[in-house]
């Protein structure tokens, strides 16, 4: 996907969609940030550019707003599920050519799909997964690419310590590819055959969840 050049509009300023606004504005890039509560607008008058009170599910109040003017919209609003797809549905309708929106269950993210969301996000799931992985104490990093592809950062598993990596086998043998190593007290390095594994080494590898998951456990 390129990167996106233009405004961006984000809907909805609880903690979501306030960390989305602050990021985007420090980037650089231009942000409009609407909530329909006047208390939360006035918390951020401050720190925001451009923050305003509105009803976002409203498309006259949109296009005043020249909404239909953004290349991407944010929807994260998560307070109300009605509120959510009705924004969605009028900026579907205004013509705005990139829709992201927040979801809090799988049938409010199949709803916001079904209306006109171009990308729907998970959060709280997404960060469930994460944390989990770590809370297991094999991972220090997890990080989902792709519905189904992940990047980890992990420490050797102990069946491959003392070992090169063109011995532990290939990508298509493990299920894994290691992209990098860093020995302790040393940086990050590109991973090559003759790369020998450390006790104390992390690794940062990719692949499916399954292979990830089952590489990371080996004893």
């Amino acid at each position: 996907m390129a990167p996106d050049t233009g405004e961006f509009l984000v809907i909805g300023l609880g903690r979501f969609g306030a960390s989305v606004a602050r990021t985007l504005d420090s980037l650089g890039y231009d942000v409009l940030a609407i909530d329909a509560d006047l208390a939360l607008v006035q918390a951020f008058a401050d720190e925001l550019p451009n923050v305003m009170q509105a009803d976002a599910s409203d498309v006259r109040v949109l296009r005043q707003l020249g909404a239909a003017d953004v290349t991407t919209a944010v929807v994260c609003i998560g307070s109300s599920i009605e509120a959510s797809v009705l924004t969605t549905v009028a900026l579907a309708d205004i013509g705005v050519p990139n829709i992201w929106a927040k979801a809090v269950s799988p049938q409010h993210g199949q709803i916001l799909e079904r209306v006109g969301a171009h990308h729907v996000m998970h959060p709280e799931v997404e960060m469930g997964v994460r944390v989990a992985h770590l809370l297991t104490g094999r991972m220090s990093e997890y990080v989902e690419l792709d519905e189904d592809f992940v990047l980890v950062e992990t420490k050797v598993p102990p069946a491959m310590v003392g070992k090169r990596l063109g011995d532990v086998g290939s990508a298509e043998q493990i299920g894994v590819t290691v992209v990098c190593v860093q020995p302790q007290g040393s940086r990050f390095a590109p991973a090559n055959p003759d790369t020998v594994l450390g006790a104390d080494d992390l690794l940062i590898a990719a692949g499916s969840r399954s292979s990830v998951d089952e590489f990371v456990g080996r004893a």
